[in-house]
């Protein structure tokens, strides 16, 4: 299967899923320059600017490595300061990540101000 537009996508997925992924999606695109593309890559949202910066993966896709819920992924959460401790640092080296269970659980400061900090950090890699 081949997902090749975001409409494509939440047609798949339950709709508590497709709620988290819309809000993420809107948090994402308000905070990322202008010159930061949405586009889809294994089948789910990949945001870019110089480099990926983000990603939105609903459980509901394979090969994401979660069971349950939308995860939220930081390409180079490794090096962000992430101060607050809102990310999960997984097996993965690289990618942090936080998983929603439910829209209540987004904290849209929290996601704002790691964005910030990968954008800058997207910035560095002119």
């Amino acid at each position: 299967m081949k997902i090749k537009s975001v409409l494509e996508l939440y047609e798949l997925l339950p709709e508590n899923e497709r709620l988290i992924v819309d809000i993420l999606r809107e948090i994402i695109k308000e905070q990322l320059p202008s010159h930061c593309k949405e586009k889809i890559s294994y089948n789910v949202p990949f945001f870019y600017g110089n480099k990926s910066i983000c990603l939105v993966w609903p459980s509901s896709v394979p090969r994401g490595g979660i069971k349950k819920g939308v995860m939220l992924a930081f390409w180079y959460g490794n090096r962000l300061t992430d101060a607050d401790n809102y990310l999960t640092h997984g097996t993965n080296k690289q990618i942090f990540y936080k998983i929603y269970y439910s829209v209540d659980e987004i904290n849209i400061k929290a996601i704002a101000k790691l964005l910030k900090e990968a954008v800058k950090l997207d910035k560095s890699w002119k």
